[in-house]
């Protein structure tokens, strides 16, 4: 092993730029921001004819599969760049294999005092 890969070690595998993975962009295509906290949602449509996915693509919708999960844990178990992650979540967006849901609103929230109040009401019960 050369000293200018002493870092890399064999089970690394192939390193990939994630601007290679994003090819270049920066910003998702898709019009809606993706925030860290936002949930993610397969919508089950099967992928367009049209639809140029690369493996990451399909990874990311293997990856969110059935269930709701924020991008951020999303980009987590990729081991991806949130940025990039973004990108690539909004081509799927675009082609209306996820759909995005807003995180929750603070206000919407219950208070902590609210809680306790209802688990006080439900011991007098």
């Amino acid at each position: 092993m050369s000293r200018d890969h002493e870092w890399i070690d064999e089970e690394a595998g192939p390193v990939v730029r994630p601007y290679a993975v994003a090819r270049g962009r920066t910003k998702p295509a898709a019009s809606s921001t993706l925030d860290l906290l936002a949930t993610i949602v397969s919508t089950g449509s099967p992928i367009p004819a049209k639809a140029e996915l690369s493996a990451q693509h399909r990874r990311l919708l293997s990856t969110v599969g059935g269930q709701a999960r924020p991008v951020a844990e999303i980009a987590s178990d990729l081991g991806l760049p949130v940025a990039v992650a973004r990108v690539l979540l909004g081509d799927l967006l675009e082609h209306g294999l996820i759909s995005v849901r807003p995180p929750r609103d603070k206000a919407a929230t219950p208070t902590e005092s609210l809680l306790r109040e209802v688990i006080n009401g439900l011991r007098a019960l």
